[in-house]
């Protein structure tokens, strides 16, 4: 029996990797944002009221990051459950054919 690269196991370690990825870079676009607000909380007044309508996108793109994050953990939980799911399938249909 040839079991090839294209399985499964590997659709679902593929998706988790994907998911991973997805959580990484929205953590780093929450990251860089938390420290560019902490930089603009040290400016001045007439500063502050100029990147308030900034700050608004920001909250936008806060939720939007938040949003990729659960999707992405979601992405990755089902990838785990697709490669048990096949690592228990291979190993019925091993054990059958032996």
């Amino acid at each position: 029996m040839e079991i090839s690269g294209s399985t499964a196991f590997y659709a679902g370690l593929s998706t988790i990797q994907t998911g991973q990825n997805r959580v990484d870079q929205a953590a780093g676009q929450i990251a860089s944002n938390t420290i560019e607000r902490a930089v603009t909380s040290q400016s001045s007044e007439a500063q502050v009221d100029r990147l308030r309508s900034v700050d608004r996108s920001q909250q936008m793109d806060l939720g939007s990051d938040l949003m990729q994050m659960a999707q992405g953990k979601f992405q990755v939980e089902l990838g785990v459950k697709v490669a048990k799911a096949s690592d228990e399938v291979l190993g019925t249909i091993i054990d059958t054919f032996a």
